[in-house]
């Protein structure tokens, strides 16, 4: 039961089996129907039911404790109590001849009331007094939560990997600094230090320290497992493409299934605003538009697969077989790569040593709050780059640009340079280079060159965000697919007739490989047209040729 379902807690300790057990059975008679009656009959008990309930991130709205109790009286639980639920309130419960000792717990733990035993009738020496505890707590409710809980640094590289993962699969989060109070009691609950993070912690409570990305999206119901050995058609990727190629081929009745390593999207899943593809004359997100190519395939019959890593790829008879790098196969008919490319790395000092603590490669949008304020620096002239300028524009003091050519015009469209230079808060620096980076815990500073004048300076910032062209993900890939010089796949007229090795009685179809039964399409693809819109053609055309494929098996 998660948070945003569950009702808040009143719970109750007593050592005393019918005491605890006629006092929980007077609640319940009178606050079950708005509030979760949660019945312990020791401290300890009673503690681990808290921590659970912390992990869980339901509300405790007021505790019940017996004074005199063994290992550990009323009153120390009370106050061990508010470690986890500052704000719920506290009741003792205690003997007419313990009235003393509630007074002074008034003072030591901030009693909000005691209860004198018994307490009958309910009506007017329980209820009353419960009312009044409950209006208390609801002028100041704590705050639940049926999201992840992502307790992390600021300037941790594994923290900003987890947080960036969870965004970009849509999965809802809510961000704690590891010295926030609020970490603290999460900590204690969980049991756990937070010398190593990121600690994640699950709507249902489980809690995760340092987890792998598969780790994660298993815990927070990402699907990582196929449900079939077998399909028609198997999409290695899940860009716009991919996104493309699953929503065609499972509405066209394939049975489709969809690999993704990091996240559907993509490049594109990360662009802040497309104002270019047609049909959204008022711009997208790159999230929102992913976001419906995927709902879309999987209301379809899709299966997306996400944090798999596919290594090697085969021909089985007239199979394909995929290999994971942890050891598991699956094949299929079929195979269409839509893998996308990735930003090239930034060839300067320092830069490894701070990535992901101030240098990020592409938008990282989950920083952009961060940056209110401070000048921010983009790396790149294309597209994506000038997207992430806009994005960024909204949050930093100022925005600077730094592009390698003499202008933008080569590189980027002329709605994006328009846009650029009616934003009083971008500065575009032409002809202009990074150097090095340098920083002890994070990003401190960054050496420029001018290229067109020599000039070489040094820049105070925390944030760089790097845009410097892509490389295609296709290192995996089996010798015998044919790639251009820079990776890029070879399809259909480039492969210029019949490649070597081939065994079928007609040329390559027009986006299939040199590995009969498989495609590629978008970015991968040698020679293709990097736009969103082209890859999504990519890859509806990518299905219907897998289907003239089939047909000839």
């Amino acid at each position: 039961m998660t948070a945003s379902t569950s009702r808040p807690v009143i719970l109750t300790v007593d050592d005393d089996p019918g005491v605890s057990r006629s006092i929980a059975r007077d609640l319940r008679r009178r606050y079950a129907e708005e509030n979760r009656i949660v019945r312990a009959e020791t401290p300890a008990q009673a503690m681990e039911a808290l921590k659970e309930l912390k992990l869980r991130g339901e509300q405790v709205a007021l505790l019940l404790a017996d004074y005199r109790m063994p290992q550990m009286s009323g009153i120390e639980f009370l106050e061990a109590a508010m470690d986890l639920y500052p704000l719920a309130r506290r009741v003792l419960l205690t003997a007419y001849a313990d009235t003393d000792a509630a007074i002074q717990a008034i003072n030591v733990v901030d009693l909000d009331h005691y209860l004198l035993k018994p307490w009958n009738p309910p009506e007017e020496k329980l209820y009353p007094v419960v009312d009044s505890m409950l209006e208390l707590w609801k002028s100041t409710p704590a705050v639940s939560s049926d999201e992840t809980r992502v307790i992390g640094h600021r300037w941790s590289a594994p923290s900003f990997a987890a947080r960036d993962f969870l965004a970009r699969n849509a999965v809802p989060y809510q961000w704690l600094g590891v010295d926030d109070d609020e970490s603290q009691r999460l900590l204690e609950a969980a049991g756990v230090d937070g010398g190593t993070l990121p600690v994640i912690i699950t709507p249902d409570g489980v809690v995760l320290v340092a987890p792998s990305e598969a780790e994660l999206a298993d815990k927070v119901g990402l699907a990582t497992h196929p449900t079939e050995e077998f399909y028609d058609l198997v999409v290695v990727g899940g860009g716009p493409a991919g996104l493309g190629a699953a929503v065609y081929g499972a509405s066209e009745g394939l049975r489709t299934v969809l690999v993704e390593q990091v996240a559907t999207g993509g490049q594109a899943g990360q662009s802040s605003r497309i104002e270019n593809y047609l049909g959204f004359p008022d711009g997208v997100s790159g999230a929102q538009l992913t976001d419906r190519a995927r709902r879309q395939a999987v209301r379809f019959g899709a299966e997306l697969l996400t944090a798999r890593q596919v290594v090697g790829l085969e021909t089985l008879g007239s199979a394909r077989r995929l290999k994971f790098s942890d050891g598991s196969e699956i094949s299929a008919h079929s195979v269409i790569l839509a893998t996308g490319v990735a930003y090239r790395q930034l060839d300067a000092p320092g830069m490894d040593d701070l990535c992901g603590r101030g240098i990020y490669y592409g938008a990282a949008t989950t920083e952009g709050p961060s940056c209110a304020g401070q000048d921010v620096y983009i790396v790149g002239g294309a597209n994506s780059a000038g997207q992430a300028a806009v994005y960024f524009s909204k949050h930093a003091s100022r925005v600077h640009m730094l592009v390698r050519g003499p202008s933008l015009v080569a590189t980027m469209s002329s709605y994006l340079i328009d846009q650029i230079a009616g934003i009083d808060n971008i500065e575009v620096h032409t002809c202009t280079q990074v150097v090095s980076c340098k920083g002890s815990e994070h990003l401190e500073r960054v050496t420029l060159i001018n290229s067109a004048t020599g000039e070489s300076r040094e820049v105070d910032t925390e944030w760089m965000f790097v845009f410097i062209g892509a490389a295609p993900r296709t290192d995996w890939l089996p010798g015998d697919l044919l790639r251009d010089e820079r990776g890029f796949v070879l399809t259909g007229p480039d492969l210029r007739g019949r490649p070597p090795g081939w065994a079928l009685d007609r040329d390559p179809y027009h986006l299939e490989t040199s590995m009969p039964g498989v495609f590629a399409a978008g970015d991968v693809r040698a020679e293709s047209v990097k736009r969103v819109a082209s890859a999504v053609g990519d890859g509806a055309m990518a299905v219907t040729l897998v289907h003239r494929y089939l047909e000839m098996l």
